[in-house]
């Protein structure tokens, strides 16, 4: 994508009514006026509030909201101009259940309020497989204590992937840590077990992954009460 297209695409973003874009300053300083009300001052329901993150194109929130008009949806990446499409898209067709969240996503704690989220969804993050990368992968020892701080209680995480080394990887430090594993599939599109929102959604790239043949896994825990 050209500089010229990105900046179109953050002009558009700044307009847009489903699109939030806070500062680093206003976060870390919870002057956020949205932290503890999205649901009533953002999507002015009392609705359940699912978060996906690292959400690329929006393809996956999008679709989500469209599935479940009694749920918010809100797509969060640091890249405008990759989740333009999705608010564009969810303006469009009247989408008032999705909204895009432009930030860092080792924030979310600084974002949500203590119990605030009840789901979250990770589709198709990079799996950081060096060592040296390890503290950006979004299944870490980190993340998972930020998840586990703003999901209510029971509240679930689902993990998609086209990685095995993720999905191993998740799958062994959450049973480590004693947390609950509803569902594992190694091969959703092999299995007639596998819930409908994990095959009915395409994003893409999982098209491109599905067209080279890879498996794509999936994930589904929630946390042990303390």
């Amino acid at each position: 994508m050209g500089s010229k297209n990105k900046l179109k695409r953050f002009n558009e973003n700044e307009t847009f009514s489903n699109v939030i874009q806070p500062s680093r300053e206003e976060v870390f300083s919870d002057s956020l006026s949205l932290k503890g009300n999205w649901r009533k001052d953002f999507f002015k329901n009392s609705n359940p509030l699912v978060l996906e993150l690292g959400c690329g194109k929006g393809e996956y929130s999008v679709n989500l909201a469209q599935m479940h008009p009694e749920k918010n949806f809100l797509g969060i990446d640091i890249k405008g101009a990759r989740f333009w499409r999705g608010a564009k898209t969810a303006l469009e067709e009247n989408l008032e259940n999705v909204g895009f969240l432009r930030t860092q996503i080792e924030l979310v704690d600084h974002i949500f309020a203590e119990n605030e989220v009840d789901e979250i969804w990770i589709t198709f993050p990079d799996p950081q497989i060096k060592y040296k990368r390890t503290k950006h992968r979004l299944t870490n020892m980190d993340f998972l204590q930020k998840y586990r701080k703003i999901l209510k209680p029971g509240g679930f995480v689902h993990l998609k992937t086209d990685s095995e080394f993720m999905h191993g990887y998740t799958l062994g430090l959450l049973h480590g840590l004693g947390e609950i594993v509803e569902y594992a599939n190694h091969d959703v599109y092999g299995s007639h077990t596998t819930p409908l929102a994990v095959t009915s959604i395409q994003t893409f790239y999982e098209k491109q992954y599905l067209e080279e043949d890879k498996k794509i896994t999936y994930i589904r825990f929630r946390f042990a009460e303390l």
